[in-house]
């Protein structure tokens, strides 16, 4: 296999193994990181779990996921906040820099997209010190503008950055997801932009495949099985000065119902014939 120095692979890839059993897949095959998601690892214990992969010598390239931030009702904002604010703390105790950010839906009952980031920013006002007191940077991950109304108003790198850029680039920056942005003609453009602000906190790699099932959040192809071409988005991203990991993000229910190594083991080949080391 070539080299896997920059894979990373997001837990809900695998998401089949437990974590135990995800990290004694990535020592075997040679996976030198991963990238978390809160819900397992709260299950497992956050300090455990930091235990566990700093045991094992794994590198924790992000934690997923903060965000959220769209509220209207008082008491539904001070909720998120103070959920972002522990999740600052688990990214901090699991020993990554990283936590992305879906930003979140519109409220029910609301149709303004632009009332709703602005919300975002709000909440940025209060969580990028907090974050940067802990060792964190905030990564906007901007999804693909189906899930506009439901998961995420920032739909554009472009929007991820308008954010963005009002704190500065130690502390909130964007996320790269080549599923999420393929389809936009101004991304290329928008990464640059974010490339020269140093503010590409993380790039992440996952197909598009057609038809997309039912529930088309668990619709990531595995790379290299639909219309994305890798080596292009990497090219963008390395043109704008990024160098560091590249983190496979697959949501998929047919590749869930598998064995999960064999999984793993796949990814990696992907991502060596994929990707450029």
């Amino acid at each position: 296999m070539s080299d896997l120095t920059r894979f990373s692979v997001n837990q809900m890839t695998v998401k089949q193994l437990t974590l135990p059993e995800l990290v004694a897949a990535c020592r075997d095959l040679g996976v030198p990181a991963v990238g978390l998601w809160r819900a397992p690892v709260q299950e497992y214990g956050v300090e455990a779990a930091a235990g566990l992969v700093r045991d094992a010598g794994l590198a924790v390239t992000t934690l997923c996921r903060g965000g959220f931030l769209t509220a209207v009702d008082a008491d539904e904002r001070a909720a998120a906040l103070a959920d972002n604010r522990r999740a600052v703390d688990e990214a901090a105790a699991l020993g990554t820099d990283t936590l992305v950010l879906v930003s979140g839906g519109l409220p029910p009952g609301t149709k303004d997209l632009k009332a709703a980031r602005e919300r975002i920013a709000d909440a940025l006002t209060e969580l990028a010190p907090y974050a940067e007191d802990h060792g964190v940077r905030l990564a906007i991950e901007p999804l693909h503008p189906m899930f506009a109304s439901d998961r995420c108003v920032v739909s554009t790198l472009t929007q991820a950055l308008d954010l963005a850029e009002r704190f500065p680039a130690h502390q909130v920056g964007v996320t790269v997801d080549t599923y999420h942005v393929w389809w936009d003609d101004t991304a290329p453009e928008a990464i640059a932009r974010a490339g020269a602000q140093h503010r590409i906190h993380t790039f992440q790699l996952a197909d598009w495949i057609t038809p997309l099932p039912e529930g088309v959040l668990n619709g990531r192809g595995q790379i290299g099985d639909g219309a994305i071409d890798m080596r292009e988005w990497q090219g963008y991203v390395e043109a704008a000065g990024y160098t560091g990991p590249i983190e496979v993000e697959l949501f998929n229910e047919e590749l869930w119902a598998g064995d999960g190594r064999e999984l793993l083991a796949e990814t990696a080949r992907r991502f060596s014939e994929h990707v450029d080391s």
